[in-house]
């Protein structure tokens, strides 16, 4: 056996080698191929340099990126792999050589467009890209916002701010025993909440050897699986353990004649080392950053000056802090991480994990997790069950773990790492984690509230057993379980106007799920809006509404109206709040929600933003149905915006009693190359709540012939181009029999598509059909794109060589066209859409191709496009009847169709 790539319907990767490291190389090629310009994007954030072609609005974070040391730190942690474990580190080589492998063969048009060309992978880039993807995942600069709350309104401000905050990342997670599944075999399912990038941060794969036969959910540009994976006998799944293993340290520094010192605990200066970087950024001048690192670590912000020290020169308004209050002497603040400190990021987990046949295996594999620290649960085919947290969390003083601490005084030191604690599973034989406190409570200071996780545990007590198929529908559930503060304070107003008593009536009705459709879901984030913009507004918290001038990269955490907003229950629960009067506050936030615009739906404004690097105006995503704290965790940040640019990155449901009954699905599609069939072909199906079938059985995949994405449409010649105001840019290509296939399939197979003849054809067979095609010199087959995405089928024709030729006196200059359009997507009908894509196509055939005019033959039963063609200006001819086609291994019955003529002169007059 060599190395095949295997795709299945949906683009999703199948990898079969001899072994692990040639495995491993082609998981790094297939990435390189599938995803280059997501990984490139990261190889550059690793490394701080991704402002050289993103420009200055890159900049923040390449600046925290060389001051915290990142490329640094995963050259020295590959290096202590090579030492601790030969093999991981030769796997990830392998990996590495296949990443770059794969990015000389691909073509990266974003690359092309925005300036670099992909650069060349080192065996420590998987390392920097996983650090660089978790370094804020504790939430560190949490600690910059309780010193400024504590600063200005007292101690108690920390409990009442209390949030997992804007700046962090949470899951679901539930395991469910055999005794509790139809199959007596356990059940694991979930959906890390992320921010949401376009391409997706989970790429699906299935990766085969003779030693492990694994799927699961990777992170692109690291090899294995790590979070989420599946090996037929055993299975596991991450959630963030909310822990807390960062700290920030005052430090008291000065310049010496021979570089920088700081004050250590035992009050003498110790050498810090120190030296300067420069960053280039694409339209401005070069960034020259001093880069200082004291025995706690990476000072990430100011230097001997005070906090507006670090940034030598570059773009104004870029100086990376503030300056030292007048009352606090000049400060600078390092961060102290554990992969700094143990030159290990927990890699050697990666293998034993994909060899795993039974639960202790992954028990131990993940015994060398070391960052991020999650709850792992893992269920076996054997019976065998896994609740536990895994990583490294520093034993040290508690005023560590909230607040930045003096670096000057000791007492502030790490004295070794807790033992991870181990959690259960109910006495009915479930586990849920959503973030709560659990099993992680001791390591951690602030958690998310339970809704989401008393949520599930309700959903799953409501039938006795349970089945993978089961799972999706306790992914999609709206009910939002924070609304009770807000709901009170709402029933307890009087005297209230009579658009706002009717408001505040409808709410109290309210079924509370935050449902797409919702009108009265709509109407309570009105109000909780105006509640958060008023309370925000208030002067008690005028102090904290301008935040310090820390480094951009760290605002997220420092700005009021998102803390108020994530707060919002303990705001209007505390017994006392700074002497706001909350009724008020609620009372003129119902009055001003009433007295607006009678709004719409939820998902009118509650709608996808993915963060793209590339930026760019992203096809429109539908409304999302979903809350911060529904289970369907679709965050947006009320007061401030009803986008959602956090929600589940994946879902997943793992069948232990048969594998092939797992599902899964990510919010866009198994390839990050624009225009490919597979970029966004899963949308779709992640708004509706639907998985795709989890597919390991080789025999049912068809093996690949070339480069995995080299048949995409992004790599094919523009035969037509044309830019529709409103509508968007049209691109005609050539259709690719092989790579095109699944797309084609999908669309043929639906019965919407059931006049097209296709319906019941295997994918293998509507191959077939266009591979025949492509070998005619009179019939030709395209896919038309709309702003890169994939939007229609047309063939052309010579009607002389073509059975309708047969029906009606053939003039020259005729072309024929048979014309499907793609399924609408989650929004339903789109007015205007096909005038404007046919106004493009009869562009393209009678003045691209020199035609004289064109000959339809729609099915006289499919009165929608009969219709349609002649809205467009078409002429009905005769009724006809088509004879049947035979081609081997096809049949293409008789078909009763409608011509009808467009001449040139007609559509261009």
């Amino acid at each position: 056996m060599t190395t095949q790539i295997y795709r299945d319907t949906w683009g999703i990767p199948h990898l079969r080698a001899d072994s692990a490291d040639e495995l491993a190389h082609a998981q790094g090629r297939v990435t390189a191929l599938d995803r280059g310009r997501q990984i490139e994007v990261e190889r550059h954030r690793a490394r701080g340099t991704s402002a050289s072609f993103l420009g200055v609005r890159a900049l923040p974070w390449d600046l925290f990126a060389r001051r915290v040391r990142l490329d640094d730190t995963a050259r020295r942690c590959f290096a202590a792999l090579e030492k601790r474990d030969p093999e991981t580190a030769r796997w990830v080589r392998a990996y590495v050589d296949g990443v770059n492998e794969g990015l000389a063969a691909s073509a990266v048009p974003e690359f092309a467009k925005y300036g670099p060309t992909p650069g060349r992978w080192e065996p420590w880039t998987p390392l920097g890209v996983w650090l660089a993807t978790h370094i804020l995942f504790a939430g560190f600069p949490a600690k910059l916002w309780r010193e400024e709350a504590v600063r200005h309104l007292g101690p108690d401000a920390v409990g009442l701010f209390a949030t997992d905050g804007p700046g962090t990342s949470g899951s679901n997670g539930w395991l469910v025993s055999g005794a509790r599944t139809t199959t007596g075999r356990a059940v694991l399912a979930g959906d890390p909440h992320r921010f949401i990038e376009d391409p997706g941060v989970y790429q699906q794969v299935h990766l085969s050897c003779p030693e492990f036969d694994v799927v699961g959910l990777t992170v692109p540009g690291v090899p294995g699986i790590a979070h989420f994976g599946h090996t037929g006998t055993v299975a596991w799944a991450i959630t963030n353990a909310m822990a807390d293993y960062q700290d920030l340290y005052r430090e008291r520094l000065r310049r010496t004649g021979a570089g920088v010192e700081a004050l250590g605990p035992d009050g003498s200066w110790r050498r810090a080392a120190r030296h300067t970087e420069t960053i280039e950024v694409a339209g401005e001048e070069p960034v020259e950053v001093e880069v200082i690192e004291t025995e706690r670590g990476p000072v990430v912000i100011g230097g001997p000056e005070g906090l507006d020290g670090g940034i030598i020169g570059g773009p104004e308004g870029l100086d990376g802090g503030i300056s030292a209050p007048p009352d606090i002497p000049p400060l600078a603040i390092s961060l102290r991480y554990p992969p700094r400190v143990t030159d290990d990021l927990g890699f050697t987990a990666l293998l034993p994990l994909l060899r795993a046949r039974q639960v202790t295996d992954v028990d131990r594999a993940f015994d060398d997790w070391a960052e991020p620290v999650n709850v792992v649960q893992a269920a076996d085919t054997e019976g065998g069950l896994l609740h536990r947290v895994a990583g490294r969390v520093p034993i040290r003083a508690e005023a560590n773990r909230t607040r930045l601490v003096p670096a000057w005084e000791p007492g502030h030191e790490w004295n070794g790492w807790h033992r991870p604690p181990r959690g259960g599973l109910s006495d009915d034989g479930v586990a849920v984690m959503a973030n709560q406190r659990g099993p992680a409570t001791p390591l951690g200071v602030e958690f998310a509230p339970n809704h989401r996780a008393d949520r599930i545990t309700a959903l799953l007590a409501e039938r006795e057993h349970w089945s993978a198929a089961d799972m999706p529908a306790i992914h999609m559930d709206t009910q939002l379980g924070s609304a009770t503060p807000l709901l009170d304070h709402l029933d307890a107003l009087t005297d209230l106007t009579p658009e706002a008593s009717a408001l505040r009536d409808r709410l109290l009705n309210w079924d509370r799920r935050m449902d797409a459709d919702s009108t009265d879901a709509a109407a309570y984030a009105a109000v909780r809006g105006a509640v958060v913009r008023r309370l925000a507004a208030h002067p008690a918290f005028a102090a904290l509404a301008e935040p310090p001038a820390y480094p951009e990269v760290f605002l997220p955490w420092l700005a009021l109206l998102p803390r108020v907003a994530f707060a919002l229950e303990h705001l209007l629960r505390a017994r006392e709040l700074y002497g706001i009067d909350r009724s008020e506050i609620v009372r003129a936030a119902v009055e001003e929600a009433a007295a607006a615009t009678p709004g719409g739906v939820w998902g009118e404004t509650h709608r996808l933003a993915p963060w793209r690097a590339f930026g760019g105006t992203p096809t429109p995503v539908p409304g999302l149905s979903g809350d911060h704290d529904c289970v369907l965790c679709t965050s947006s940040v009320p007061g401030l915006t009803d986008l959602s640019a956090r929600g589940p990155a994946a879902r997943f449901v793992w069948d232990l009693a048969r594998r092939e009954d797992s599902l899964w699905v990510v919010p866009f599609g198994a390839s990050g190359v624009p225009g490919s069939p597979h970029h966004r072909d899963q949308l779709p199906l992640w708004l509706k709540g639907d998985l795709v079938p989890v597919i390991t059985d080789f025999t049912r995949l068809e093996p690949e012939t070339g480069t995995a994405e080299t048949g995409t449409p992004a790599r094919r010649p523009v035969l037509h181009e044309q830019h529709i105001d409103g509508f968007g840019t049209v691109r005609v290509l050539p259709l690719d029999p092989a790579a095109d296939a699944g797309t084609i399939h999908r669309w043929v197979s639906e019965q919407r598509a059931a006049f097209w003849g296709m319906n019941g054809l295997t994918k293998a067979q509507v191959a077939e059909i266009y591979a025949h095609m492509d070998t005619l010199d009179t019939h030709h087959a395209h896919l038309v794109l709309r702003d890169d995405e994939p939007v229609a089928l047309l063939q052309t024709y010579d009607p002389a060589a073509d059975r309708v030729g047969d029906c009606y006196a053939v003039a020259p200059g005729d072309i024929g066209i048979h014309l499907l359009l793609a399924p609408p997507g989650p929004d339903g009908e789109r007015p205007g859409w096909s005038a404007a894509l046919m106004g493009a196509l009869a562009s393209y055939v009678l003045l691209g191709l020199g035609r004289r005019r064109i000959v339809v033959d729609p099915d006289v039963r499919n009165e929608k496009a009969i219709a349609r063609f002649l809205r467009q200006g078409f002429v009905a001819g005769p009724r006809v009847v088509l004879p049947e086609v035979d081609i081997p291994d096809v049949f293409i019955p008789e078909k009763r169709a409608q011509l009808a003529f467009l001449p040139r002169e007609v559509a261009f007059p």
